[in-house]
Protein backbone atom coordinates (compact mmCIF):
# COMPACT_ATOMS: atom_id res chain seq x y z
CA UNK A 1 0.00 0.00 0.00
CA UNK A 2 1.67 3.38 -0.73
CA UNK A 3 1.61 6.23 1.79
CA UNK A 4 1.65 9.89 0.19
CA UNK A 5 3.83 11.99 2.27
CA UNK A 6 3.87 15.25 3.54
CA UNK A 7 5.80 18.00 1.50
CA UNK A 8 6.13 21.28 1.76
CA UNK A 9 2.83 22.73 -0.02
CA UNK A 10 1.27 19.49 -0.34
CA UNK A 11 1.89 15.82 -0.40
CA UNK A 12 4.08 13.55 -2.95
CA UNK A 13 2.73 11.39 -5.66
CA UNK A 14 2.10 7.67 -4.24
CA UNK A 15 4.35 5.55 -4.90
CA UNK A 16 3.87 2.08 -6.32
CA UNK A 17 7.26 0.52 -5.01
CA UNK A 18 9.87 0.92 -2.19
CA UNK A 19 12.49 4.16 -2.00
CA UNK A 20 15.10 3.29 -3.25
CA UNK A 21 18.30 5.36 -2.78
CA UNK A 22 19.84 7.59 -5.74
CA UNK A 23 23.21 4.95 -5.94
CA UNK A 24 23.51 5.03 -10.09
CA UNK A 25 21.98 2.23 -11.48
CA UNK A 26 25.44 0.47 -12.86
CA UNK A 27 26.78 0.69 -9.33
CA UNK A 28 23.96 -1.33 -7.79
CA UNK A 29 24.14 -4.19 -10.60
CA UNK A 30 28.27 -4.19 -8.77
CA UNK A 31 27.12 -5.19 -5.54
CA UNK A 32 24.76 -7.35 -6.35
CA UNK A 33 27.15 -9.45 -8.57
CA UNK A 34 29.52 -9.08 -6.08
CA UNK A 35 26.77 -10.34 -3.66
CA UNK A 36 26.04 -13.23 -6.11
CA UNK A 37 29.74 -14.27 -5.98
CA UNK A 38 30.22 -14.54 -2.09
CA UNK A 39 27.39 -16.56 -1.79
CA UNK A 40 28.64 -18.99 -4.53
CA UNK A 41 31.60 -19.17 -2.78
CA UNK A 42 30.22 -19.73 0.41
CA UNK A 43 28.69 -22.56 -0.80
CA UNK A 44 31.57 -24.07 -2.49
CA UNK A 45 33.51 -23.64 0.37
CA UNK A 46 36.13 -21.00 -1.15
CA UNK A 47 37.61 -17.66 0.18
CA UNK A 48 37.99 -14.47 -1.59
CA UNK A 49 40.05 -11.67 -2.11
CA UNK A 50 40.14 -8.43 -3.69
CA UNK A 51 43.06 -7.20 -4.78
CA UNK A 52 44.21 -3.56 -4.36
CA UNK A 53 44.46 -1.88 -6.86
CA UNK A 54 42.47 -4.05 -8.73
CA UNK A 55 44.46 -4.03 -11.91
CA UNK A 56 41.87 -5.35 -14.03
CA UNK A 57 40.94 -8.21 -11.93
CA UNK A 58 38.08 -7.95 -9.86
CA UNK A 59 38.63 -11.02 -7.26
CA UNK A 60 40.71 -14.18 -6.26
CA UNK A 61 39.01 -17.20 -5.14
CA UNK A 62 40.86 -19.73 -3.50
CA UNK A 63 40.22 -23.47 -2.80
CA UNK A 64 41.82 -25.49 -0.27
CA UNK A 65 41.31 -29.08 -1.08
CA UNK A 66 43.29 -32.08 -0.37
CA UNK A 67 42.92 -33.85 -3.74
CA UNK A 68 44.48 -30.75 -5.20
CA UNK A 69 47.36 -32.26 -6.32
CA UNK A 70 49.53 -28.97 -7.41
CA UNK A 71 48.98 -27.03 -4.14
CA UNK A 72 47.00 -27.68 -0.83
CA UNK A 73 45.37 -24.50 -1.82
CA UNK A 74 44.69 -23.46 -5.47
CA UNK A 75 43.27 -19.79 -6.56
CA UNK A 76 41.69 -18.18 -10.01
CA UNK A 77 41.23 -14.52 -10.99
CA UNK A 78 38.08 -13.45 -11.27
CA UNK A 79 36.46 -10.41 -13.79
CA UNK A 80 32.58 -9.82 -13.01
CA UNK A 81 30.54 -8.09 -15.89
CA UNK A 82 26.52 -7.47 -14.96
CA UNK A 83 24.27 -6.78 -17.88
CA UNK A 84 20.92 -6.07 -18.00
CA UNK A 85 21.06 -5.49 -22.18
CA UNK A 86 20.99 -9.52 -22.66
CA UNK A 87 17.54 -10.72 -21.70
CA UNK A 88 17.49 -13.56 -18.73
CA UNK A 89 16.99 -16.56 -19.77
CA UNK A 90 18.79 -16.34 -23.20
CA UNK A 91 17.63 -18.71 -25.97
CA UNK A 92 20.70 -20.99 -27.55
CA UNK A 93 23.68 -22.38 -26.73
CA UNK A 94 25.62 -19.40 -26.44
CA UNK A 95 24.76 -15.04 -26.09
CA UNK A 96 26.88 -12.23 -26.80
CA UNK A 97 28.77 -10.03 -24.77
CA UNK A 98 31.15 -7.40 -25.65
CA UNK A 99 34.49 -6.39 -23.40
CA UNK A 100 36.34 -3.17 -24.02
CA UNK A 101 39.75 -4.82 -25.68
CA UNK A 102 41.73 -3.97 -22.89
CA UNK A 103 39.77 -6.08 -20.61
CA UNK A 104 39.97 -9.17 -23.23
CA UNK A 105 43.74 -8.55 -23.48
CA UNK A 106 43.84 -9.40 -19.69
CA UNK A 107 41.93 -12.12 -20.09
CA UNK A 108 43.04 -13.99 -22.81
CA UNK A 109 46.46 -13.98 -21.92
CA UNK A 110 48.34 -17.41 -22.34
CA UNK A 111 50.31 -19.02 -20.86
CA UNK A 112 49.17 -17.79 -17.30
CA UNK A 113 50.25 -19.09 -13.73
CA UNK A 114 47.32 -18.00 -12.30
CA UNK A 115 44.02 -18.78 -14.53
CA UNK A 116 41.08 -16.51 -15.34
CA UNK A 117 37.54 -16.60 -15.44
CA UNK A 118 35.24 -14.07 -17.02
CA UNK A 119 31.75 -13.82 -14.81
CA UNK A 120 28.65 -12.34 -16.23
CA UNK A 121 25.54 -11.87 -14.66
CA UNK A 122 22.40 -11.05 -16.23
CA UNK A 123 19.77 -9.27 -14.36
CA UNK A 124 16.23 -7.77 -15.35
CA UNK A 125 16.22 -4.02 -16.44
CA UNK A 126 14.11 -2.82 -13.46
CA UNK A 127 15.73 -3.22 -9.64
CA UNK A 128 11.95 -4.02 -8.66
CA UNK A 129 12.84 -7.31 -10.02
CA UNK A 130 16.32 -8.34 -9.00
CA UNK A 131 15.38 -10.00 -5.60
CA UNK A 132 12.52 -11.74 -4.04
CA UNK A 133 12.86 -12.87 -0.23
CA UNK A 134 10.57 -15.23 1.91
CA UNK A 135 10.78 -16.90 4.96
CA UNK A 136 12.50 -19.76 3.53
CA UNK A 137 14.53 -18.58 0.42
CA UNK A 138 16.01 -15.49 -1.35
CA UNK A 139 15.55 -15.72 -5.07
CA UNK A 140 17.91 -13.57 -6.61
CA UNK A 141 17.27 -12.76 -10.25
CA UNK A 142 18.67 -14.02 -12.57
CA UNK A 143 21.84 -15.82 -13.36
CA UNK A 144 25.53 -15.91 -13.69
CA UNK A 145 27.40 -17.96 -16.40
CA UNK A 146 31.41 -18.17 -17.09
CA UNK A 147 33.81 -18.99 -19.55
CA UNK A 148 37.60 -18.98 -19.80
CA UNK A 149 38.82 -16.68 -22.49
CA UNK A 150 42.68 -18.01 -22.56
CA UNK A 151 43.75 -17.72 -26.08
CA UNK A 152 40.43 -15.54 -27.52
CA UNK A 153 41.83 -13.69 -30.32
CA UNK A 154 40.71 -9.92 -30.33
CA UNK A 155 38.90 -9.03 -33.40
CA UNK A 156 37.53 -5.59 -32.74
CA UNK A 157 39.26 -2.27 -33.01
CA UNK A 158 38.15 -0.84 -29.74
CA UNK A 159 35.88 -3.65 -28.84
CA UNK A 160 35.25 -7.23 -28.68
CA UNK A 161 31.86 -9.17 -28.52
CA UNK A 162 33.23 -13.16 -27.37
CA UNK A 163 30.35 -15.55 -26.77
CA UNK A 164 29.22 -16.80 -22.93
CA UNK A 165 27.87 -20.69 -23.35
CA UNK A 166 24.32 -20.43 -22.09
CA UNK A 167 25.41 -24.05 -19.93
CA UNK A 168 28.01 -22.48 -18.27
CA UNK A 169 25.62 -21.34 -15.26
CA UNK A 170 28.10 -20.44 -12.22
CA UNK A 171 27.12 -21.81 -8.69
CA UNK A 172 28.85 -23.69 -5.98
CA UNK A 173 28.91 -26.49 -7.89
CA UNK A 174 30.70 -25.27 -11.38
CA UNK A 175 32.65 -23.40 -8.95
CA UNK A 176 34.09 -26.41 -7.18
CA UNK A 177 34.16 -28.09 -10.62
CA UNK A 178 36.36 -25.61 -11.64
CA UNK A 179 38.58 -25.38 -8.76
CA UNK A 180 39.08 -29.12 -8.80
CA UNK A 181 40.23 -28.96 -12.75
CA UNK A 182 42.52 -26.11 -11.48
CA UNK A 183 43.76 -28.26 -8.61
CA UNK A 184 45.19 -31.29 -10.75
CA UNK A 185 46.69 -28.94 -13.35
CA UNK A 186 43.89 -28.44 -15.54
CA UNK A 187 42.30 -25.46 -17.30
CA UNK A 188 39.00 -23.87 -15.71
Amino acid sequence: MAIAQPERGGLLPERTGPLRGTLATTACMETLQVGYLHAVAAAAGCSLSQPFPDNGIDWHVSHGSPGHTVDDEVTIKVQLKCTYQVAPNPPGRFFSFTLDNDHLRKLARTPVSVHKILVVMLVPRSQDDWLRASHDRLDLRHCCYWVNLAGQPITGRTRTTVRIPTSRIFDDRALCEIMTRVGTGGRP
